[in-house]
């Protein structure tokens, strides 16, 4: 992704790695390496050392200077400074395990991304900085970047799929106008066949969520 906060715009360019684990902060105006940094560290439930975190998804902060980063293995959400690249500085979130993908919200305020390990959605507020929900879902979540909309009945949500069944579940997203919906369920659609998915979107000139079967 790009740096998106105001003063920053495309002025940094961040890559996310599996192998060797790490990420890499670019120029740019001409994707000259500027920082590598190696992703390797502690999971933050069980304090095991892991050679292999990988960077499963990144996502530009609107609220701060910052990139919102999964580390896959470990469960931490990473927030990566970008605002002084010779001193970086990177805040660790305590989210779930395994971080997969994930994407905003419809405010994109809050970054709502997969722990498929766990069968859980994990929300976070980027403009507190904090972890604000775990919502548990079905088996194995895999939303991709994930299909946010208005549902009639329960206001803004947003919607995963999964590799574990077939099945979409979707919750409320909005705490200030529905806080009684806001990070549970509201609806769990069945899907017709055996397999799971991994991807599924939608769009505002579309009345229907678009779901793969592997």
């Amino acid at each position: 992704d790009g740096s998106k906060y105001h003063g920053y715009e495309d002025k940094y360019n961040i890559v996310g790695c599996y192998w060797p684990p790490h990420f890499v902060v670019l120029d740019g105006d001409n994707l000259e390496p500027l920082k590598i940094v190696s992703t390797r560290g502690y999971t933050y439930d069980t304090f095991e050392y892991h050679q292999e975190p990988r960077v499963a998804a990144i996502v530009s902060s609107h609220f701060t200077p910052e990139w919102v980063a999964n580390i896959k293995e470990t469960g931490y959400v990473w927030l990566i400074d970008y605002s002084n690249i010779d001193k970086m500085s990177v805040t660790m979130i305590e989210a779930e395990r395994y971080l997969h993908d994930g994407g905003w919200d419809g405010t994109h305020r809050y970054f709502m991304s997969a722990a498929n390990m766990r069968d859980t959605m994990v929300i976070i507020d980027t403009k507190t900085r904090k972890r604000v929900a775990r919502v548990e879902v079905g088996t194995k979540p895999h939303p991709g970047r994930g299909a946010n909309f208005i549902d009639p009945e329960f206001g803004p949500v947003g919607s995963t799929v999964h590799i574990g069944e077939g099945l979409v579940s979707i919750w409320g997203t909005d705490p200030e106008k529905h806080p009684k919906n806001a990070w549970k369920v509201v609806r769990s659609i069945d899907l017709d066949a055996g397999a799971g998915s991994l991807f599924l979107k939608t769009h505002p000139n579309s009345r229907n969520l678009w779901v793969d079967f592997t």
